[in-house]
C-alpha cells in the first residue's frame, strides 16, 4: 500500500483549552478535514456524492491522545482507508508533528448512506472507485 494521504494543519490559539492543549473535540475536526481533503484530491466532491444519492457517515470513532499539541504547533494529519467486503470501511488516521512525534491516533468506521432509503449501501468501495479520478488515494 502507498503512503497515507496527509494534510498539514497549524493549531490556532482559539482551538486550545484552559491548559493550552488542543481541545479534544478539535481533533475530530482535523480528522474530518483530512478525510474531505482526500476525497477532493481523489476527485470526489460533496456534490458528486450527493448527486449519486449517497453520503458518507461516521459510525464509530476512537481517539488515542499521545502527546500534547499547543497553539502554533504544526501537525500532519494522515488518512488511510481500509476496505472490507461488507457495508463499512475503516479509516486510520495519525497526527504527527514535523519531527515525527506521534500525537494522536484515530480509528473510525464509516459507510455510505443511501440518502433515499436511509440505509448503508452494500459496496462503498465500488462507489468511491467509480466516482474517483484517482481511486489509488483510497487504496483501490
Amino acid at each position: 500500500m502507498s503512503e497515507p494521504f496527509s494534510v498539514r494543519v497549524t493549531v490556532r490559539g482559539y482551538e486550545t483549552d484552559v491548559q493550552g492543549h488542543l481541545n479534544q473535540a478539535v481533533y475530530l475536526n482535523y480528522a474530518e478535514h483530512a478525510r474531505w481533503s482526500l476525497l477532493q484530491a481523489a476527485g470526489v466532491s460533496q456534490t458528486g456524492l450527493v448527486g449519486t444519492g449517497v453520503g458518507p457517515v461516521v459510525l464509530e470513532t476512537t481517539i488515542r491522545y499521545l502527546r500534547e499539541l499547543l497553539a502554533g504547533d504544526e501537525v500532519e494529519v494522515t488518512c488511510a482507508f481500509h476496505w472490507s467486503t461488507g457495508k463499512t470501511f475503516t479509516i486510520r488516521q495519525e497526527m504527527r508533528k514535523p519531527d515525527g512525534t506521534l500525537c494522536a491516533e484515530l480509528t473510525g468506521v464509516g459507510g455510505l448512506l443511501d440518502l433515499k432509503e436511509r440505509r448503508l449501501i452494500a459496496d462503498p468501495a465500488k462507489v468511491f472507485k467509480e466516482l474517483a479520478t484517482d481511486p489509488s488515494l483510497f487504496g483501490l
